[in-house]
């Protein structure tokens, strides 16, 4: 305690003033005058309780746990088959703990393990080399309805090779769907990709590539960037202004898809093929219209070169795109 607290207490000050006027707690002066007695060696072991199981009957309960006959069985159907039997070991919450501390407390069944599914890794260094295909769904007139948007596109050029709205999703009809859409294209595509829906993996389909000799290719399950493509197409139809909320009839979205996909093949330039238009990639005069872009660069660079930090260059055609483009391996250390 302070001198000042002290001299306080000689004066019979009381200690709560003492302590309010010398800002010491009163639980402060009580311990010091009142210390707890001392504490006398080590705290004494825990004795465990009467109802406590041995060691080696815990032992007894683990090995019966993990025996082959309850390997795969939860631990109340331990205790109740082991009650029927008419043998009692402890209680269900005795059984946890013991298989607790052994680290027995997970999945005890034997689980079915499968292998991871293969990431589709799909290159395309022109057109009519890889297709992706999906469908998506227009909401119909009201609520409940829906239509069925089928949409194949080239992956290099982005250019629809063909499209159809129907009013449900179909085997059959995807498969006339994509053979027509062969048909009029005139190359048959080197592999068509698409997710696992029900009609991607269908008997039809299945066969008619095949019968075509395309390779087919697929998504893993609940893994949309393995389908980038037809999913930022997809993007690009539904956000455009005058997609409207509801068709108010199947031929009126047909009428829209119509519209959009001739504006999208032949007027939409394309930011992942060097703002040309899909149409113009996939039918091979995109590299006339760079020459003429570069001319026309080049006149405006002559005019005020000032204007300019370097000589200009319009956006470059891809070489080749990718579908999940391989992760380059790290050198190994020398």
């Amino acid at each position: 305690m302070t001198a000042a607290f002290t001299e306080l207490r000689a004066a019979e000050v009381s200690v709560q003033q003492s302590c309010a006027l010398t800002g010491i707690s009163r639980a402060t002066y009580y311990r010091r005058a009142n210390p707890p007695p001392a504490k006398h060696g080590p705290w004494l072991p825990r004795q465990p309780p009467p109802s406590a199981l041995t060691d080696t009957e815990r032992t007894a309960v683990l090995a019966l746990l993990t025996s082959p006959t309850y390997a795969d069985l939860a631990i109340p159907q331990v205790w109740a088959r082991e009650l029927d039997e008419g043998r009692y070991h402890c209680s269900i919450s005795t059984m946890y703990r013991i298989a607790r501390a052994a680290g027995q407390v997970s999945e005890r069944r034997r689980l079915a393990t499968h292998p991871p599914r293969v990431r589709p890794e799909l290159i395309a260094r022109g057109p009519s080399e890889v297709w992706s295909w999906d469908i998506t769904a227009l909401k119909g007139p009201v609520k409940g309805v829906w239509y069925k948007c089928y949409v194949v596109l080239d992956i290099f050029s982005r250019y629809v090779t063909g499209w159809l709205v129907a009013a449900a999703e179909d085997a059959v009809v995807a498969k006339d769907f994509l053979a027509d859409a062969v048909a009029r294209n005139g190359v048959e595509p080197h592999t068509i990709h698409a997710d696992r829906g029900g009609a991607m993996v269908s008997k039809p389909v299945s066969d008619l590539l095949v019968d075509l000799g395309v390779l087919r290719s697929h998504s893993r399950p609940r893994t949309s960037n393995d389908n980038p493509y037809s999913e930022a197409q997809f993007k690009t139809m539904k956000y455009v202004p005058d997609f409207p909320d509801r068709f108010g009839s199947l031929a009126d979205a047909r009428a829209f898809c119509e519209s959009f996909f001739l504006a999208y093949n032949h007027e939409h330039r394309h930011s992942g093929i060097g703002m040309h238009t899909p149409a113009s990639v996939h039918f091979g005069t995109a590299e006339q219209i760079q020459t003429q872009r570069q001319t026309t660069l080049n006149r405006a660079y002559a005019a005020h070169p000032e204007r300019f930090t370097r000589r200009p260059r319009p956006p470059k055609l891809p070489e080749a795109v990718w579908i999940n483009q391989p992760i380059p391996q790290s050198q190994p250390a020398l």
